[in-house]
């Protein structure tokens, strides 16, 4: 019963409100294209959620350029783990980074990705308008392709490439600039394997699912390369006013 409730709680709180905002997009702006809806869903989720995103790669940028100083904390108190426990700690409040933002953002997207899951996998069909609110127009025409060229609901090779590229590239501008003569701790390096992993994750999920699911990846991956970007400049002009300092 306990259930059927947060599931009933679920479907009311998240997959009825997204699914109605596809249907809407579907019949306004998008002009009844499965994919123009589906790319400005994703554009309006990113804006919503922009403040936990931009969050979460400033602390992850501000924990990878905290990286040398960990490592000497490391050295430093080697034989006593809860004095380099309660220094990192302190180095982290002190640039008010918290390392598990990242993973506050994952737990936050996980629901938001799931439903988006059910919603492009099953469609639009007769069977889900039931869950249309009243302001919300039934479909006169359902079209799954994207600008009439990309079937949404099959498997597409090119948007999983599009996809992975995307996502490679997202992974590299994340990845600050090693200063000159400054060697890589253990953690540099993991983050720098990941710029590899993360794509090859990206091919296999993206490939195996429909290209629905791989347009939205792509769409909201896009979206995070230009946050990145702006959260380099930032960190950039930080560091040259520093050095003009």
């Amino acid at each position: 019963m306990r259930s059927k409730n947060m599931s009933s709680l679920f479907n009311e709180i998240l997959y009825k409100p997204l699914f109605n905002g596809l249907v809407l997009l579907y019949n306004s702006i998008a002009i009844e294209d499965l994919g123009l809806a589906i790319i400005l869903l994703t554009v309006l989720i990113r804006i919503i959620l922009f403040p936990l995103f931009h969050e979460s790669l400033r602390h992850q940028r501000i924990t990878q350029e905290l990286q040398p100083y960990i490592k000497k904390i490391q050295e430093k108190y080697k034989e006593n783990r809860e004095a380099q426990t309660k220094a990192i700690l302190e180095l982290y409040s002190h640039h008010k980074a918290n390392p598990l933002m990242p993973i506050i953002l994952i737990i936050v997207q996980l629901p938001i990705l799931w439903v988006l899951f059910r919603i492009f996998n099953g469609g639009l069909n007769e069977e889900s308008f039931g869950l249309l609110y009243s302001f919300v127009d039934k479909p006169e025409v359902i079209s799954h392709t994207l600008l009439g060229l990309v079937d949404l609901s099959k498997k597409s090779f090119y948007l999983a490439a599009m996809a992975t590229g995307a996502q490679y590239l997202q992974s590299r501008l994340s990845l600050p600039k090693p200063k000159a003569g400054q060697e890589l701790t253990q953690a540099e390096k993991m983050g720098r394997n990941m710029v590899y992993i993360g794509p090859v994750i990206t091919a296999i999920v993206v490939i195996t699912l429909p290209a629905a699911l791989g347009l939205y990846w792509l769409t909201t991956t896009i979206f995070s390369i230009f946050q990145q970007v702006i959260i380099n400049k930032t960190f950039s002009h930080g560091e040259s006013k520093g050095t003009s300092k």
